[in-house]
């Protein structure tokens, strides 16, 4: 799904900017839940309360719209979504039962994996589009910057959102495919709403940027110099759904009704992207007109196994991990 650009061309770059940047700080709004959580026993409406932890990104509004949509509901589910950080917050509440399920880049559930923690995936999140023009992901780097291209990047500074993920392991494959050395790439943590303040202040040389940072990032004069998802795979399943096995375990049904929930919300966030769009609004602060602006990922329930593969061996070759996962049982 792209969006497309209806913003009157009379506007100043300052005030579409200033808007996006409104618009970036208002993603960090806890959004409205719907239902109690805790995915044990129906509630008084004969539903099973679920709880869900997500990124304050436009990448989950699949999941805000099937919830909108009723079609948790009709597989017995009532949910609450919960806002916060990344995977370094959510996977450790998954594992407690804190929460149910949970959203995550693919690199640091395979590390998760890895580590013995009993996590699986159990529906997609995103999957890039295949298209460096329309990528809702990209490596910018700042207006003036001698950096052409990702090979320049050795010895300059990086800013991801969080180390070891889906950010530095993606960067580091462009890097190396434009003939660059990925090892004198110096990467450092920063908040999505951070890094365009930081580039322009000259902390950093260089950012990864998703939705709606990229935007805001291009908006003030950054220059994309790599579609880093797009390079990795055209089918690169970005971020996925996941739950911990004892949930699995004890209650397969609602694992089972949430992966169909789940799936339903993908195909109709892909098939209606007005609604999508309009979905973002709902959850967040952002004003209509600068979702106009956006770029979205594409939704659709498939996980292309083939681009796994690839990820997990560049997690191998970076040495994130020390051997080929078993995405057999990765995946549910």
């Amino acid at each position: 799904m792209t969006a497309t650009r209806t913003a009157s061309g009379t506007r100043s770059r300052r005030s579409t900017a200033q808007g996006l940047l409104a618009a970036g700080a208002a993603l960090t709004l806890t959004a409205t839940a719907c239902g109690t959580g805790g995915g044990e026993a129906a509630d008084e409406g004969g539903l099973t309360p679920v709880s869900v932890g997500v990124l304050p990104i436009t990448a989950v509004a699949p999941l805000y719209l099937g919830v909108e949509q009723g079609l948790f509901e009709e597989q017995g589910l009532d949910v609450t979504i919960e806002t916060g950080g990344g995977g370094a917050t959510t996977v450790p509440r998954v594992v407690s039962g804190e929460l149910d399920f949970a959203f995550g880049n693919v690199v640091s559930l395979i590390i998760a994996r890895e580590q013995g923690l009993p996590l699986t995936v159990v529906a997609n999140g995103m999957t890039t589009t295949g298209d460096a023009d329309t990528d809702y992901s990209a490596l910018v780097v700042p207006a003036g910057s001698a950096i052409e291209s990702p090979a320049g990047l050795e010895g300059a500074t990086v800013a991801i959102d969080n180390l070891q993920n889906i950010g530095d392991t993606s960067v580091r494959h462009s890097v190396r495919l434009d003939g660059g050395d990925p090892t004198g790439v110096d990467f450092v943590e920063l908040a999505f709403p951070d890094m365009v303040g930081a580039m322009d202040t000259g902390q950093i040389d260089a950012a990864w940027v998703v939705e709606p940072f990229l935007t805001i990032a291009m908006e003030q004069g950054a220059t994309p110099i790599a579609a880093n998802f797009v390079e990795l795979d055209p089918e690169l399943s970005i971020a996925t759904y996941f739950t911990s096995d004892e949930l699995i375990a004890s209650d397969p049904d609602t694992v089972d009704a949430f992966t169909e929930a789940m799936n339903a919300s993908l195909v109709h966030a892909q098939d209606n992207p007005d609604e999508t769009a309009r979905i973002l609004t709902e959850f967040t602060e952002i004003d209509a007109a600068v979702v106009d602006e956006l770029r979205w990922p594409r939704f659709r329930p498939e996980i292309d196994r083939g681009a796994l593969d690839t990820i997990a061996d560049l997690m191998v070759t970076d040495g994130l991990i020390d051997s080929a996962p078993d995405l057999d049982t990765f995946i549910r």
